[in-house]
């Protein structure tokens, strides 16, 4: 069965983003911290059409997730930053230029219907309005034997969580502080929780932890 699995990096303090995000800074004041660990890594670089960069355990964590994974999960903010109309919004054709670093369908949550945008190295963006599980769906439709990633933002992962749909939770823990920000779980609304630790992988940059999500089969 095609696992559900959630990525996403964090602050120490538990942010996913730093406060006041902005289209200069998607990720805030500060935010560009949490992925510092990732932008040095050969297997990132490589994924992002860039030569060198390092080759070592947080390397190892990008390509084992890249070579599993079949389908990808976002948001709107994720993709593009934006919010309401897509003709209004000055990133309505994501971050990543013509060639995005996924290369597998991805599905993005959003308010706002658009046709699927085909991009070059396999990546396309279908925009999903029926809510999470539908966009879920579609993704598994797709994935074949691989994952279904479900990449960002805190949203898409809090709603995952809520809904029960997550196998799989690996958080990397930058040792940065950010004092304020989006906070990863704090409008869960759930009852507690108790995660399975199945890996705890640390290097001076990051740390990465890996749960299971009880009730769930992977």
């Amino acid at each position: 069965m095609t696992r559900l699995r959630g990525d996403i990096s964090i602050s120490l303090d538990g942010f996913v983003a730093g406060p006041n995000p902005s289209l200069e800074e998607p990720l805030g004041e500060g935010g560009d911290l949490l992925h510092e660990w990732a932008l040095s890594a050969e297997s990132w670089r490589e994924s992002h059409g860039l030569a060198g960069g390092d080759k070592n355990a947080d390397s190892e964590v990008i390509k084992e997730s890249i070579v599993t994974t079949g389908a990808v999960v976002m948001g709107r903010r994720m993709f593009s930053g934006g919010e309401g109309a897509w003709e209004n919004d000055a990133r309505a054709r994501g971050w990543w230029g013509d060639d995005p670093p996924f290369h597998v369908p991805v599905f993005v949550l959003t308010h706002h219907p658009r046709e699927t945008l085909v991009m070059q190295g396999g990546t396309t963006f279908t925009y999903v309005t029926e809510g999470i599980e539908a966009a879920v769906d579609a993704a598994r439709s797709t994935a074949g034997d691989k994952d279904v990633l479900v990449a960002g933002g805190a949203s898409v992962v809090q709603q995952c969580l809520k809904a029960g749909l997550l196998d799989e939770l690996q958080i990397h823990i930058a040792p940065v502080l950010l004092g304020n920000g989006t906070s990863l779980f704090d409008r869960l609304g759930i009852e507690p929780l108790a995660l399975e630790a199945t890996r705890v992988l640390a290097s001076p940059t990051v740390t990465h932890l890996r749960f299971r999500v009880p009730g769930r089969t992977a």
